[in-house]
Order: structure tokens, then sequence, then C-alpha cells
């Protein structure tokens, strides 16, 4: 499929999915008499709700109309209730289908800096890493390393988040509750597959998840979009114990989409406590004195930051 062809495909894909998610008495419609063979909302009655042709709106939907005006895209994301990253995605495909906007973003960087490194190794006790746009793992500090068993066992070129939260028994167990968290993952590679619908890695690792695993499929067909600035996540971790942190995401600059994740827990509080376990070295009993910022003596060399390559 040519690149222009598929930024159209794609924003009539997202529209089409966005609107089977909407219930007309959502929106204020009725439901009707009998067995709806649509789900969610029939292409006339979201083009009533924007303002619009039914038939400019199938020929939206189909491909064979490229150039909407900021103004029906706006009143085509109120009517199927966008908001957020949803609504930003909606505008974004449109001026990619359009052509107004560069066609695709900077091929992501597998090579992580030294000075981003240096950071990984900074943050301990905290655990963090660095991962593609993609989800790829490219590089962790020892904590970080721990926080994700059973990851480092695969080949580097497999070590995805994603697939990891969907094909490894230990990732599909880690968290509480896995729908939400797997779901954050998944609508992150469909932002990315909405700039970008013809990336190689991303089309090989969709469809191999396609393949493998039904709850990615079902959950990828639903089409939300986000792009995770942080949050909480609650862990069962197998050598810890259970434990709820929280996590910032943090955009590298000039490296085509990497992002440093660094967890964290509230000081004195058994969260804490479990996450301090993760750091190499430390016991039970240690994990459970109040916690200082490590000195230099702590700190193992540069080399004890897993990065890509490193077996």
């Amino acid at each position: 499929m040519a690149a222009a062809e598929a930024r159209v495909t794609e924003l009539g894909r997202y529209l089409k999915a966005r609107r089977a998610q909407v219930r007309p008495e959502d929106v204020g419609l009725p439901a009707g008499a009998g067995l709806r063979r649509t789900p969610g909302l029939r292409r006339e009655e979201l083009a009533a709700l924007a303002g619009v042709s039914v038939d400019y709106y199938i020929r939206l939907e189909r491909g064979r109309e490229t150039n909407p005006s900021p103004a029906v895209v706006d009143a085509l994301g109120r009517a199927l209730r966008l908001r957020g990253d949803g609504y930003e995605r909606l505008h974004e495909l449109a001026e990619l289908a359009s052509g107004r906007v560069s066609e695709l973003p900077a091929c992501a960087d597998r090579t992580v800096r030294d000075s981003v490194l240096r950071m990984l190794e900074s943050m301990r006790p905290l655990p963090a890493y660095v991962v593609s746009r993609h989800n790829r793992v490219l590089a962790a500090n020892p904590p970080g390393r721990r926080l994700l068993p059973g990851l480092w066992d695969w080949p580097e070129e497999q070590r995805n988040l994603t697939r990891y939260l969907f094909l490894h028994p230990v990732g599909r167990a880690l968290y509480e509750p896995w729908e939400e968290t797997v779901a954050h993952s998944v609508a992150h590679l469909r932002a990315v597959a909405g700039a970008d619908p013809d990336d190689p890695e991303l089309t090989a690792l969709v469809g191999e998840l396609l393949l493998k695993s039904p709850d990615f499929a079902r959950i990828w067909e639903r089409y939300e979009v986000c792009e995770r600035g942080g949050g909480q996540k609650c862990f069962r971790h197998p050598n810890v114990g259970p434990m709820t942190l929280t996590y910032e995401v943090m955009r590298l600059a000039r490296t085509g989409g990497q992002r440093m994740v660094v967890y964290q827990a509230a000081p004195g509080g058994p969260d804490e406590h479990a996450m301090l376990r993760l750091e190499p070295g430390r016991s039970r009993h240690e994990a459970t004195a109040p916690a200082g910022r490590p000195g230099p003596a702590e700190h193992m060399a540069r080399a004890s930051v897993e990065t890509v390559g490193q077996a």
C-alpha cells in the first residue's frame, strides 16, 4: 500500500472504529426498535450530528475525500465525543490524509546516548528504563531490569513491553488490573501507527500480536489512542510482592521517539519497601529501613546499565 493511500485509509478506519463505540443514547438519539445491525452510530446518524451530508461522510470514511476542513474535523470530534489524545489524533490523521504535514516522523533510534545511560544509573534505587516509540526496551538500570522479571530471558530483539504484556506468562500476571495496563500500551501503538502506518517494525509487531493474542486483536480493534505522560501501576511482583508505584514518562529529544520511564513510591510505606528490594544487594531488612540517597560507593559502575547488545 502506498504511503499516501495508507494515510487516507487510516483516517477512515479511525472514524469507523470510533463511530462503533458511541451508542445512540450517548448522544441523545433514540436507540430505536429491534436489533441494530451496526454497532454504535450509523453513518447517517454521525453525519447528522456533525452537520455534514451522508454522502460526504461516506466518502471521508472510505478514503475518497482527503481534505476535510478543520471545522468539519472539529464537528466530527464533538459528535464522536472525543477528548484529549483521541481528539488530537483525529486532527493529526486528517492533516496526514490531506498531505498538509510531512509524511512520517524520524525513524526510531535504537542507540541510547551515554548521557541518558548515566541518567538511568543516577536514578537508582528508583527503577528506570528507556523504550523506543514501539515500546522496545533499549536500556534499564538494575532495579528497572528486576521490575520486569522474565523480559530479559528473551533475545534483545524481542524485548518489547507490549509483547511482554500479552505473550509472556509473567507479564500477563504482573499488573493489576491487567486489562487497563495493556489497553494503555496498545493505545500508544495505535497512536504511532496513525502517524506512520507503514513502519516495518511496528507492522511486524502488530502482525505477530494479532496472530498470537486474541486479547490484543480485541483491544486493537477498539482503536483507542493515547500518549501517556505518567500515572500509577499496581504490581503483583513474584519476587518482592504487591506494590503500587507512580511513574513519569520523559521524552528524550533528538532520539526518534525514545522515552525514559521512572517509577517511585511514597516514602516510608510498604510500596517503597517493596520497590527498594529491587535494588541488587539490598536485603528485606535493609529495604525496610529509611531510604536515603545512595552515595557514590553504593552505585555500581556504568556497565551495570543494561543496553541493547548486552545479554
